[in-house]
Parts: C-alpha cells; sequence; structure tokens
C-alpha cells in the first residue's frame, strides 16, 4: 500500500480521480473496490480510519437475517445468504460457520400474523412459535441451496437441548437450529479489500482522516484531520457511502434531501467462562419480549458478545452505549438463561453505532435493512452527479457494492471487465486443503513453534507469509502486556497498513481492545512500538498513548462499572 503521505502529494498535485467515493465504510470500500477491478482510478476518503464507525459497530455477523423473512424481505433474505455462502469460500480466514440456536416459547404461537406480515399487511415484529420458526428455517435452506457451504437446519429434541444447554428458562420447550457466518475481524476484512482495490489500479487510493468539508462549483473541499491542509478535487462522479452521515455530507456538497433515520445498536463483551460454556458452542438467537431479536456467543473459550439494541436517534454521534442497554441486555439475557450470574465486572469492553436506515415512522424493528441508490442528477451550479447509499449490511456489501458500480460505470459510458463473485479477499487467497499441513510447513519454513504459527494464520490466513517475510529473519519479541501479539507483528502493521493513530492498532489492526485487553500498560507499550516503526517523537507517543485511553474510557468501557 502507498503510504498516507505519498497520497496526500498527489492531492497537492492536483490529481483528479474519475470518481470521488466518500466513507470508508464497507460499502464504500467494497465499491471502491468494485471500480479498480473495472479500471476506473477512484479517491477513497474518510474522517476517520478504515471501518471505524457503523462497520466497526456490527453484530459481527454475516447472516442471511432471518427475522427479515417475517417482514416479507424475501428477496434480502436471498441475497444475504447466498452472498454468506460466497463469503465463507471468498474470506475463510475470517468468515466463518457459527451454529444458531433458537430457543421457542411454544408450538403455533403468531402464525395468523406472520402470515399477515410475509404478505405484506403487517409490519410490526411479533411472537413466533416453533411451527412459524420452522417453515422459515426450511425457506432460508431453499435460498442457501446455491454454493451450500453448511448443514440444513434442524428442530433440536428437548432432551438433547436441556442437557446441553441446562442453563435454559424452563418455558423453552422448542429449539431451532441452524447455521450462519461469523465475522472474526471485520475491519481486517475491509482493510484487505481496499489493499486490493489500490492493487488492481494504479489511481485508486484511499485517503484515511479525510473529511468533505464543502464544495465550490465543480470542486469538493477535503480537509486532512491531522493537520487541517486542505485540497481540491473534481470528480465525474461522487458516490456518497458515509453512512450516518449521509445527509450531513450531502448537504455539505449543496444537496438537502433527508435520506436517513438511523437508529442505535450497542453491543457488550464479557469475560465470562460460565457463560460461555451455557452456551454450548453456539449463538444463542431469541426474541425479547418486545418483539427484538437479541444475540449471545462466545468469541473465544472465555468472552461473549451480547446484543443488540434498536433505539432511534438522529444524532450520528450518538455512539456510547448507555447504562440503560446494559440493563436491557442483561434483563433479556436473564429471561432466556435466568441462573446466569451477569454482572457489570465481567464486561470488558462496549460498543455501539448507528445504523443508516432510510427515513421512516414505522417500529425501528420493522423498518428494512435493504439498500437503495438515490441519484442526483448535475444541477446548475454542480456538474457531477452524486449518488447515496441509503442503508445496506455487511454481508451484502459485494452485492450493493457491483450495484453501484454499476451506476457509476453506466455515468462514465463504461463496461463492466470483472465480476467480483469468487475473488478470494485476502489472507483468503490461495487457501489450503489441508491447514494442519500449511501451519507446519509455515513453521519449519520461518523456525517458529508450531502454536506460534498456528495463532498468525488464524489472525492472517495465508497473508501471514507476506508478514513473516517482512520480518526480515528478526526472532519475534512478544509484548509483555499482550504476549501473544510481538513487536515484530505490530511495526509490520503499523508501516504497511496505513496507520494514523495509535487507536488504528488497538481498536481495529488487532483485537486487543475488543478483548478487553488495552491495559495503561498495554497502550504504553503498543504506543512505543508503533512509534518507533512510524517515526514518531517521545511527546507524539504520550500523546497517542493518552488520546487512545481516552476513548476507550468515552466510548466503550461500561457505564456503571468500576474502573
Amino acid at each position: 500500500m502507498l503510504s498516507r503521505d505519498t497520497i496526500l502529494d498527489g492531492l497537492r498535485k492536483g490529481a483528479a480521480p474519475e470518481v470521488l467515493i466518500i466513507g470508508a465504510g464497507i460499502n464504500g470500500i467494497g465499491t471502491f473496490r468494485d471500480l479498480a477491478l473495472q479500471g476506473v482510478p477512484s479517491l477513497l476518503v474518510d474522517m476517520g480510519d478504515v471501518c471505524s464507525a457503523t462497520s466497526a459497530a456490527s453484530s459481527r455477523l454475516i447472516h442471511g437475517g432471518l427475522r427479515y423473512l417475517e417482514i416479507g424481505e424475501f428477496a434480502l433474505v436471498r441475497e444475504s445468504v447466498e452472498e454468506r455462502n460466497r463469503l465463507l469460500l471468498d474470506a475463510p480466514h475470517l468468515v466463518r460457520p457459527i451454529r444458531v440456536r433458537v430457543p421457542i416459547r411454544g408450538l403455533f404461537g403468531g402464525a395468523a400474523a406472520s402470515v399477515a406480515r410475509f404478505l405484506g399487511l403487517l409490519r410490526s415484529p411479533g411472537p413466533k412459535g416453533a411451527f412459524v420458526v420452522a417453515l422459515g428455517l426450511r425457506v432460508y435452506d431453499l435460498f442457501g441451496g446455491r454454493n451450500r457451504t453448511m448443514p440444513a437446519h434442524r428442530m433440536v429434541p428437548r432432551n438433547e437441548f436441556r442437557r446441553t444447554m441446562a442453563r435454559l428458562a424452563p418455558f423453552v420447550r422448542y429449539m431451532g437450529e441452524y447455521y450462519d457466518a461469523r465475522l472474526v475481524a471485520p475491519e481486517r476484512l475491509g482493510l484487505e479489500l481496499l489493499a486490493q482495490g489500490e492493487a488492481a489500479c494504479p489511481g485508486a487510493v484511499a485517503a484515511t482522516y479525510v473529511a468533505v468539508v464543502g464544495r465550490e462549483g465543480d470542486a469538493v473541499i477535503l480537509a486532512d484531520t491531522v493537520t487541517g491542509e486542505r485540497f481540491r478535487v473534481r470528480p465525474k462522479v461522487v458516490v456518497n457511502c458515509a453512512g450516518a452521515r449521509i445527509d450531513e455530507v450531502d448537504q455539505r456538497i449543496g444537496i438537502e434531501d433527508r435520506l436517513i433515520g438511523g437508529t442505535k445498536g450497542s453491543h457488550l463483551v464479557l469475560r465470562d467462562r460460565a457463560f460461555v460454556a451455557a452456551l454450548d458452542d453456539s449463538m444463542l438467537y431469541f426474541e425479547t419480549p418486545d418483539h427484538r431479536i437479541c444475540l449471545a456467543y462466545p468469541l473465544d473459550d472465555e468472552h461473549v458478545l451480547l446484543g443488540t439494541t434498536d433505539l432511534r436517534t438522529d444524532d450520528p454521534d450518538d455512539v456510547v452505549c448507555s447504562d440503560a442497554e446494559v440493563e436491557y441486555l442483561f434483563d433479556v439475557m436473564r429471561m432466556v438463561m435466568p441462573d446466569l450470574d451477569l454482572d457489570r465486572s465481567r464486561i470488558v469492553f462496549t460498543y455501539a453505532g448507528i445504523r443508516p436506515l432510510p427515513a421512516s415512522d414505522g417500529v425501528a424493528g420493522a423498518i428494512s435493512r435493504d439498500h437503495s441508490i438515490r441519484t442526483f442528477a448535475p444541477s446548475d451550479d454542480r456538474p457531477f452527479p452524486v449518488l447515496s447509499l441509503v442503508g445496506g449490511k455487511w454481508t451484502t456489501f459485494r452485492a450493493c457494492a457491483e450495484e453501484i458500480a454499476d451506476e457509476v460505470l453506466a455515468l462514465l459510458g463504461q463496461h463492466r471487465r470483472q465480476w467480483t463473485s469468487g475473488v478470494a479477499i485476502g489472507g483468503g487467497a490461495n487457501w489450503p486443503v489441508d491447514i494442519a499441513a500449511h501451519v507446519a510447513a509455515l513453521a519449519r519454513r520461518f523456525g517458529l513453534a508450531e502454536t506460534r504459527a498456528a495463532t498468525l494464520f488464524d489472525r492472517y490466513g495465508t497473508a501471514v507469509t507476506a508478514m513473516l517475510e517482512g520480518f526480515a529473519g528478526a526472532t519475534e519479541q512478544p509484548l509483555a502486556a499482550v504476549p501473544d501479539h510481538s513487536r515484530q507483528e505490530i511495526a509490520f502493521l503499523a508501516r504497511n497498513e496505513r496507520v494514523v493513530h495509535l487507536a488504528d492498532i488497538v481498536l481495529r489492526r488487532t483485537l486487543v481492545a475488543l478483548y478487553g485487553r488495552a491495559t495503561e500498560a498495554a497502550v504504553a507499550e503498543l504506543a512505543d512500538v508503533v512509534g518507533e516503526a512510524l517515526g514518531w517523537s517521545a511527546e507524539r507517543r504520550a500523546a497517542e498513548a493518552q488520546a487512545t485511553l481516552g476513548l476507550l474510557a468515552s466510548r466503550h468501557a461500561c457505564p456503571g462499572k468500576q474502573q
């Protein structure tokens, strides 16, 4: 990847990208990659880091969206299941199967209302019995028939789920089981797509921490949020993928239409081995008394992800999990597993994000999760068209990007020359048939213990070979505070993955923060390694460490927990 300084120098010299893409979330990055594969030079900008807003705040799933069947969004579910199957093949290092279990209270509950919802006569969600869930799972299986990668659904016998998930509440009389996929590191997948796009087209570049601040005639004004320096670019087409800030960005370039009506979703990460054991290596996907959907699943052998809320908000900065949301998530979890000893002391990380859904007066849970593209034709004082993306899911980013790219190509008078389906992503390329043999070969070639080779392969997939070659034969030195990472590994990430701030490493290039390991000592040690790799002064290292700790405390700590 080019350095950020090189990219900014190109902007100073008047680089003229054909397309300006605003927003380096997953849909903006997906569009950037797709256009690059067609040979279209695009500039991707974001006011923050790669996948640092809504795309960093998902439930970390690649899923069909079983609940969308309930409100009749069959096309979205079909597309989602097909895209899930593709990603399991294209990015196997980051997208992995997960068993999902659905606890059910009754047999026929909600059948009539569900039929009304299927027919589009009713939009609000409601209760669902085993009959309705089984029917939905059968449809789910049918949609997933193409490129099938996982087992079909089943209804779990009561004696089995009572034995394996003994903490379930007595009201659970039935249990559905199916398979979806988990996204281990969303930010890494986004970064790998970005790198793939830059490698495919010399004129395609991405500049993080660069914001759109205005427009003057045919020029969009950009500002480096680190230095304040301003740049002008004159694109032929603008694509607005700014997520919850789409309306805000549109206004800055002279478009006043309101498109977004956001909802906030919060998640908790708990360090709790008893909770992990209670889930029996499954994701529990359950309905709440207010007919929302919540979920809980193990991240590893000691951490659980619990989510999510769905609260209306018009504030894109409302991205802190509230005290009330913690209580809500604990309360609904206790209803399903009443004897779980849930406690704030076990929460090691929280996060929240704004879903950029279409403006609507309906019930939050019933607002469509499908995407749409609003095209604003050129005007008298704005000579370029603007395409604004509303909605969109992690799961369907490739299909969404393909749709946007096709519209852009039509506006440019160009034709598609490559499809992105089946294109391996980053560390998913050249995936080995025998993983154990591949890991053993890595260990021998680079003089590593097999356990260390396995850890690195699990983290980076086949891209780990280039990383290890980048160490130039140096022996890895484990970090004192996070010993499963080495100084060489972190330095490689800092130098090669467009790191601007320490938080980019702590929150996105690694999972250190997610697992509650970003202690003061760990942050200081990481600041030293990153600072050495990037040539930061002692003052800059201290400032970055302080800023990162402040961000963790203000945005990701558990409200009400004694620190």
